[in-house]
């Protein structure tokens, strides 16, 4: 899945640069802002951190005092006879320190071992053919095998989930009884580009679309009419929902290449293959399930798809009126059809980017002219069918410490060489390369878990249903999970994560060389602007972050041809195909990573992320950053509020009325920034006394293992304490209440979204009163949240 459409900014989402098919499904995140004080705030603050953190500070000095000097023992106990009790909090024996190599031998093994060469081989079998969700097995058992040859112990898991597969469909323009054109629903085949002519190649089609024919006059009014849409806005499947909201009967949608930045057909630049511009004939397809109402297979939303689970209704959840993805090319005749009747849509949407008016389209929105109609066919097959995830584990010496990396194997075509087998490709490397330590004797501290997930496209399926069915291990184990979907299609480092990872991730961008090497020695680090985003949805860490607490990860190298992602430079070769057939082996060998360097460096962050994580005895999280995110979210927040009460307050009330409406979560914030300083500087206090050069005894190590132990567990809980059990009122499956998926996004990370919700979107069925009723109910359940979390931390 990994793109989203361009994403309209939201009062309930991070003010966002302008997003399109081809940007990640994140949003900005900036990581400090000044926030409101109320009396004595300073000294207050100050007291509590203080009183907080000098218990903490005081053992961490005496444990880094008592190892300095060499003493034997922290608490004054006889070493000697203790030793073999004490032997049993230790991981293994040799802990702080690694577990068959040290640190730096691992990370030097995780850097050189990575290969271009090697992911270029892994990317040419993945996309050698087709692999839809659910008729892949072959792929999950060669990826198993490789892993288990790479000496990391993997299985194949299955569920039985719910989707459709195409069998047929029409798209026709209708003058009267003629047939003004007959759309024939196919991308072209290239002779530059073999998997484009395979003779079982994929249909256009939609996940999740119902089965219609429709037969209508293309007026304005909306109902009982078809919806002929360009993608960008909001993502796909709430197109569709829209519509049928507003009673139409089918949907069209095709790609733009106004979406396309410079790179265009209408500014000299040939199509592909023979040049980097969009190809007129690429379809996008894509699932059209609400997202943002619940990932998974619509039948078991909650619990995972099992045989012989019951089955849930799938309304509210999927469309039930058909929809078809296609080409621009194919769009014209429609389009032109409107020529002049009503009002072109830039003046109803300033921010359209429609890219075909060289072409004698001038986007109107109509009515149509007498005697024009559509006929629009689909027709699919909905089936319970088995869909496999390839997991594979390294298992490590803590045994409730858990990281966890994953990418999606399926595709909607033959190729998928971005989406996702530039991901796929690159953990195969990364697996690689921790099967060369494991070879050298290497033990992980912490367990780690490799998953390669199906049914991704559809609606993040096989994670998913994994997350549901091991929620009870997760909730107790999970210290991180790590994704990459898109692994490279061009040079510009992206990045999602929850706000503990912000740390981690910075750290480990400036020990990866970048490929980009202009000046000698640069790194991913030095050449990214440092922009992280948060997670909204739209890949597969959607159920680890918002349904199981578990703070998530996305990275990339991704890039746009306008330059329009968070800092992105706009140098790519060539327009990226996005779930067309022209997301293939060719396309990425001549366009989106020549030489696959860029798929090399993904795999070295990651693994190296991940050996960050699972080695370092202090896990290298940061919760003063997720107290600097929640203040800015709350900020957000106070826009909103005061939009909400202009009408019924003064000017010179509304301030102050805001305040009190967010009183409670204000307060809670700053204490949990309190809780969080403390945290962090026991953490730092206590990972220093790790760092020791010179091992002591056994016994004052366990005891420091003690320490150790009880900062991460705090760490590792932090996230679950931000899960509400009801879930959002409108979409229970969500349960954090700091990130959620807009709910008329889909991909786009709204945050605090039960508050923004009671804001923008209950004046549809709420008087004011109740309006403002609801958002004080949210804004104290969103309390009662963060203090939880902060009393959590505070009581380690």
């Amino acid at each position: 899945m990994a793109r989203s459409a361009q994403q309209q900014p939201s009062a309930g989402r991070e003010k966002a640069e302008m997003s399109s098919e081809h940007t990640p499904l994140l949003q900005n995140v900036p990581v400090d802002e000044r926030r409101e004080r109320y009396s004595n705030a300073r000294l207050r603050r100050m007291c509590t951190i203080g009183l907080i953190t000098i218990p903490f500070l005081t053992l961490a000095i005496v444990a880094v005092c008592v190892l300095l000097a060499g003493e034997s023992d922290l608490f004054g106990d006889d070493p000697e006879s203790s030793i073999d009790s004490a032997t049993d909090y230790l991981p293994h024996p040799a802990w702080p320190a690694g577990n068959g190599l040290y640190y730096a031998e691992l990370k030097d093994i995780l850097l050189s071992t990575p290969s271009a060469a090697k992911a270029r081989e892994w990317s040419q079998y993945y996309t050698a053919g087709p692999h839809l969700a659910g008729k892949n097995l072959s792929q999950a058992e060669w990826t198993r095998d490789r892993w288990e040859e790479w000496g990391v112990k993997s299985h194949v898991v299955d569920y039985e989930v719910y989707i459709n597969y195409p069998v047929s469909h029409r798209l026709a323009l209708l003058d009267g009884e003629r047939v003004a054109f007959e759309a024939t629903l196919e991308e072209d085949v290239l002779e530059d580009d073999p998997t484009t002519g395979l003779e079982d190649r994929i249909p256009v089609f939609h996940g999740y679309s119902a089965s219609g024919n429709a037969l209508v006059n293309a007026g304005i009014a909306l109902e009982g009419k078809i919806a002929f849409v360009k993608y960008g806005g909001i993502f796909r499947g709430l197109k569709v929902k829209r519509a049928e909201d507003l009673g139409m009967i089918g949907v069209v949608i095709y790609s733009d290449p106004g979406d396309d930045g410079d790179i265009t057909e209408e500014n000299g630049y040939k199509p592909y293959p023979a040049g980097p511009a969009r190809n007129p004939s690429a379809v996008q397809r894509g699932s059209v399930e609400y997202l943002s109402i619940g990932p998974g297979d619509p039948t078991t939303i909650g619990y995972p798809s099992k045989p012989g689970v019951p089955r849930q209704p799938t309304e509210g959840k999927i469309p039930v009126i058909p929809s078809l993805p296609v080409s621009y090319a194919e769009a014209l005749p429609f389009l032109r059809a409107l020529n002049g009747l009503g009002s072109n849509a830039t003046s109803i949407w300033p921010e359209h980017s429609g890219g075909l008016g060289y072409k004698n389209v001038s986007y109107s929105i109509g009515p149509s002219p007498p005697g024009v109609t559509i006929n629009l066919v689909n027709t699919q097959e909905y089936v319970t069918t088995p869909l496999w995830n390839t997991i594979g584990i390294i298992n490590g010496s803590i045994a409730n410490e858990v990281v966890i990396i994953g990418n999606h194997r399926d595709a909607w075509i033959a190729g998928g060489a971005a989406d996702p087998n530039s991901g796929s490709a690159s953990l195969n490397e990364v697996i690689r390369s921790f099967g060369v330590a494991l070879s050298k004797g290497w033990e992980p501290q912490r367990t780690i878990v490799f998953a390669s997930w199906d049914g991704e496209e559809y609606g993040l399926i096989g994670s998913t249903e994994w997350v549901e069915e091991y929620i009870p291990w997760l909730t107790d184990a999970a210290v991180a999970y790590i994704n990459v979907d898109v692994g490279a299609i061009g040079p510009d480092f992206a990045v999602a994560a929850a706000p503990l990872l912000n740390k981690a991730i910075m750290d480990v961008a400036l020990q990866v060389p970048s490929p980009n090497q202009t000046i000698a020695g640069q790194t991913v680090g030095s050449l990214w602007n440092g922009h992280i985003s948060t997670m909204g949805s739209g890949s597969d860490f959607t159920a680890f972050q918002d349904f199981a607490g578990v703070p998530s990860i996305n990275v990339e190298f991704s890039g746009s041809p306008g330059g329009n992602l968070p800092g992105g430079s706009g140098k790519v070769k060539g327009v990226y195909h996005y779930h067309s057939n022209y997301d293939s082996f060719a396309w990425m060998d001549k366009y989106g990573d020549p030489g696959f360097l860029y798929h090399e460096t993904i795999a070295k962050i990651i693994a190296l992320l991940a050996a960050k994580l699972s080695e370092e005895p202090v896990i290298s999280f940061n919760a003063v950053d997720y107290a600097a995110g929640l203040e800015r979210y709350l900020g957000h927040l106070r826009d909103g509020v005061k939009e909400l009460l202009h009408s019924t307050v003064t000017e010179a009330e509304l301030s102050i009325e805001t305040v009190k409406i967010l009183a409670p979560l204000t307060r809670a914030i700053a204490d949990f920034r309190d809780h969080a300083t403390a945290l962090d500087s026991w953490a730092d206090f206590v990972e220093s006394a790790t760092a020791g050069t010179s091992p002591p005894s056994i016994h004052v190590r366990s005891k420091l293992y003690t320490s150790v132990h009880a900062v991460n567990t705090a760490y590792k809980r932090l996230e679950r304490d931000f899960l509400y059990a009801p879930g959002l009122d409108s979409r229970t499956w969500f349960k954090h209440v700091v990130f959620a998926p807009g709910i008329w996004t889909g991909y786009a990370g709204a945050t605090f979204p039960g508050v923004w919700e009671a804001l923008e979107y209950g004046d549809e069925k709420w008087t004011a009163e109740e309006r403002k009723k609801q958002v004080k109910r949210w804004v104290g359940i969103c309390a009662d949240a963060v203090a939880k979390a902060g009393e959590g931390i505070k009581a380690t």
